[in-house]
């Protein structure tokens, strides 16, 4: 733990920000010591990331004084605030995929000889901050196209490192990490910490939050909640500073009424590229959680119900027909919807409005109901509580909570009986979570049957009626609801065998 005596690298004080007359901040005071990671939470919508942004150099404040190393500075553009020592790693790379390591983390920059680019020297510099965060499988020469995102994450640190950073921001640094390469970021974190660099650490994931972070900032519409130490707070304290909602009431419960009724899908042997032997039953009526490691085939699961990866073996049937999917188009016209891991790339037309997003699939499947959907598209939104300047607002514009809530109204336009979650919740805060959660329950209260993907525990116990685990492309048990995290990755890292095994799953499950 940092002491509270030291003195911050950073500090901001009093700090506003409006646009077109929306207060977004509200005399925001906010600082971070060196040495420190230093958590920064809240919905979405909170004002974190305009927050970020000022301190970044991106946007002025409209009031308020940003000091660092005890001086008042006014960045108006990034490149200043980089070259003083203050980088942010933003949730979207700004990596160009095509040139090396190197030249990305000197971009604009590069060392020279004679005139021209020094590549040698370039290298040599790259290596020895790779070294310095003791990386060791990133080549200087390599593409960055060819890298991970672990990897191209890591890069955008070592190019951070390059300005000599002694504050970097990380905004959402693990959203698309597996547990594998959250815990090399860990590492990378602490290396940085233990040289004096302070970080600001924003997340969803208020796990990461613990385990990293010496003090908690809570951001709640734009004003300050509290900060504190990070042993002085709960979890539970946590989410109700952040949402006004206590963590017991997380996970809803079932809507009253709610039964398990006849299968909606049922596979057996089904496999494909990805996935061999998965035989399973959904119901009406029931959420059935799949969990297991990144790489375990969970998604490509979902992909073959769905027809995108089509599977080549095996049977299906929805409803007791037996049916056949090679494509998306063809499971949308059999009651199918999937709401992809990758809502901005899979899911959303960034640049179209919120109307036109909504229409997208009933537009390119069932042509004829446009107009009757475009009617029903208010109700839907309402419905979801998305929060908008209106139906024409491009969505790129929205928060992440309110962009998954539009992809989730573009499923339901098309009257679903089987919703596939792929991810549903990633990125998005604990509100907007809540709202996703309470839809799941809802469309099982309608009789729908709903399968869902999901990397985080909690989740996934919190959530299912059953429990399916997957490891190395195969259903390996069930089990079943509330069942404890070390059971479920016991089953997941093949070190037990679950309660039922893959071929039980066909049996279904009651609430």
């Amino acid at each position: 733990m940092i002491s509270t005596t030291t003195q911050p690298v950073l500090s901001v004080t009093g700090i506003r920000k409006s646009f077109f007359g929306v207060e977004v901040l509200t005399g925001i005071d906010f600082d971070v010591r060196p040495g420190e990671v230093h958590g920064l939470v809240g919905e979405n919508g909170a004002g974190k990331s305009t927050l970020m942004k000022i301190i970044a150099g991106v946007q002025p404040a409209d009031d308020g004084v940003v000091s660092y190393r005890g001086e008042e500075v006014h960045h108006a553009h990034p490149r200043q605030a980089m070259d003083a020592g203050i980088v942010t790693v933003f949730q979207e790379f700004t990596l160009l995929p095509e040139r090396t390591v190197a030249q990305n983390v000197y971009l604009g920059r590069e060392p020279r000889r004679g005139g021209l680019v020094d590549r040698r020297a370039m290298n040599t510099r790259t290596a020895e901050l790779l070294t310095d965060l003791g990386v060791s499988f990133i080549e200087p020469q390599a593409r960055v196209g060819s890298l991970t995102v672990a990897e191209q994450q890591i890069v955008e640190i070592v190019k951070a490192l390059s300005f000599d950073a002694q504050v970097i921001s990380m905004d959402e640094p693990t959203a698309a990490l597996s547990d594998r390469e959250v815990e090399l970021l860990y590492a990378i974190i602490r290396r940085l910490t233990s040289r004096g660099v302070a970080v600001i650490y924003v997340s969803h994931r208020l796990k990461e939050i613990f385990d990293l972070c010496d003090r908690i900032t809570i951001l709640k519409d734009g004003a300050l909640v509290s900060t504190d130490d990070t042993t002085a707070l709960t979890t539970d304290e946590l989410v109700r500073r952040m949402v006004g909602r206590s963590i017991q009431s997380y996970f809803p419960d079932a809507v009253e009424g709610t039964t398990v009724g006849e299968p909606r899908l049922e596979l057996e042997g089904c496999g494909n590229a990805y996935v061999d032997g998965v035989s399973l039953t959904l119901r009406a009526g029931e959420i059935v959680g799949i969990a297991g490691l990144q790489g375990s085939g969970r998604t490509e699961l979902v992909e073959g119900v769905f027809g995108i990866q089509a599977f080549t073996r095996g049977s299906m049937r929805i409803d007791g027909a037996p049916t056949r999917i090679t494509s998306a188009r063809a499971a949308v016209r059999a009651g199918l919807a999937l709401v992809s891991e990758d809502r901005k790339a899979q899911g959303l037309a960034l640049g179209q409005s919120i109307l036109d997003n909504a229409l997208l699939v009933v537009r390119s499947v069932f042509a004829g109901r446009t107009a009757a959907s475009r009617h029903e598209v208010p109700g839907v939104l309402s419905a979801l509580e998305v929060s908008s300047q209106g139906v024409d607002q491009e969505v790129r514009f929205l928060s992440g909570g309110n962009q998954q809530k539009v992809v989730l109204a573009k499923w339901l336009l098309t009257g679903p009986q089987i919703v596939l979650f792929d991810e549903p919740t990633r990125g998005i805060d604990v509100g907007a979570k809540y709202a996703v959660y309470q839809l799941m329950r809802d469309l099982a209260a309608q009789g729908k049957a709903v399968l869902m993907v999901s990397s985080e525990l909690p989740e996934v116990i919190g959530m299912s009626d059953r429990i399916l685990v997957m490891h190395d492309g195969e259903l390996v048990a069930e089990l079943p609801a509330g069942s404890a995290e070390h059971e479920i990755l016991g089953a997941a890292t093949g070190a037990t065998t679950g309660e039922s095994d893959a071929g039980t799953a066909t049996e279904g499950g009651a609430r």
